[in-house]
């Protein structure tokens, strides 16, 4: 395979097809360098190239789950985000302290993530924070909150389903539909 050098250029600097083929092959990598790099293409300009390297961190089994979780405090939102959600996908429950306090980022799109990581855990320690996300300003963020809820088998009151029904969205009251069948 190409050097180390070879490899950050072409992640850098390559068109998305030659991107994509490199983190198509990057997928059983142990070398923490190479790693590094691709979570930073996390945050790359093509969705393509997001999704390779998304796939490229989840499909690896090499021990690297230390250096994705020390990588969730990252100052971009799209890798803490991401990130949150590969380790979710490798059935990460040593990611669950660090995704309780993702629920508090300051970018809603990664409370989302982090949420939806909670809820694919089943973080049963996690359910504070996943009903204090109810109340959140944000619309995605709450209907995050309602996913994880359904996905670790709790309910919600009356009350509450009513006061949450009042933002008029379809997801939503689907959402809360299936909370009140269960």
């Amino acid at each position: 395979m190409n050097n180390l050098k070879n490899i950050k250029e072409t992640l850098d600097f390559g068109t998305v097809e030659e991107k994509i083929k490199i983190l198509d092959l990057l997928s059983s990598t142990n070398d923490f360098e190479i790693i590094k790099k691709i979570i930073s293409k996390l945050d790359d300009d093509d969705i393509q190239v997001r999704g390779e390297a998304f796939s490229a961190l989840v499909l690896n089994e090499n021990k690297i789950s230390d250096l994705l979780i020390n990588s969730l405090d990252s100052q971009n939102k799209n890798i803490r985000g991401y990130l949150s959600l590969v380790l979710s996908n490798r059935n990460d429950s040593n990611a669950i302290p660090n995704n309780i306090n993702l629920v508090h980022d300051q970018s809603s799109m990664v409370r989302a993530c982090a949420l939806g990581a909670l809820g694919h855990l089943k973080a049963k320690e996690a359910k504070e924070a996943i009903y204090d996300c109810l109340g959140d300003s944000n619309l995605e963020v709450r209907k995050s909150a309602l996913h994880a809820i359904l996905s670790l088998g709790y309910s919600l009151s009356e009350d509450k389903i009513r006061e949450i029904s009042k933002d008029k969205d379809y997801e939503l009251e689907k959402l809360l539909a299936n909370l009140k069948k269960n």
